[in-house]
């Protein structure tokens, strides 16, 4: 009777074995998944400094540098992303190699638009000493140009001073709106 319990239960794991064996997929997306959570980065780096450049012939221009304290990967999901959740500081460059820096608190780069999310804090600073304050602004880098659905402040070296709920400006600072305005200003006759 001993022995004939011993095989069944020789049967029943060698059954169970074999079926395991052969319901497993070999799906490298899965495999590749293996340890990796959907909501969790694919990779961490630390102390970030990105030059984005355009050829123009045989030499490359700078036209915009981001540096963060820390970037998190989520190249792992669907519409992938890049976090950077100590902040960022982000030169835009133009021809003459003048720059407006935008300092933020958090951004996400989102891969497929190349459409940068600015938020918290976020402070323009033109050459000429013109600053500009929100608390959340977008980059196309596309376009070069940054916008904002959210209140602002422009405070101007020159005369322009005042607030608005929607900016929109090329990244020279050159060509700038601001709607919904209200300030002072300096009117020349």
């Amino acid at each position: 009777m001993k022995t004939k319990f011993l095989h069944t239960n020789i049967y029943i794991v060698t059954a169970i074995v074999v079926t395991m064996f052969f319901s497993c997929k070999k799906d490298i997306n899965e495999i590749q998944q293996i340890g990796v959570l959907q909501n969790q980065p694919i990779g961490e780096a630390k102390n970030i400094n990105l030059r984005y450049t355009e050829a123009a012939d045989t030499i490359g221009r700078v036209i915009a540098n981001l540096e963060s304290p820390k970037m998190l990967d989520y190249s792992n999901r669907d519409f992938s992303f890049s976090e950077f959740p100590n902040g960022v500081r982000l030169s835009l460059y133009d021809e003459n190699n003048k720059k407006n820096v935008v300092l933020a608190d958090y951004a996400i780069v989102y891969n497929a638009t190349d459409l940068i999310d600015l938020q918290g804090n976020v402070i323009l600073i033109t050459p000429q000493k013109d600053t500009l304050f929100a608390d959340q602004m977008y980059y196309d880098q596309k376009r070069e140009w940054l916008f904002s659905n959210h209140p602002v402040q422009l405070k101007s070296a020159q005369s322009r001073s005042g607030h608005g709920d929607i900016f929109d400006a090329d990244t020279k600072f050159n060509n700038y709106t601001i709607l919904e305005g209200r300030g002072q200003g300096i009117l020349k006759d």
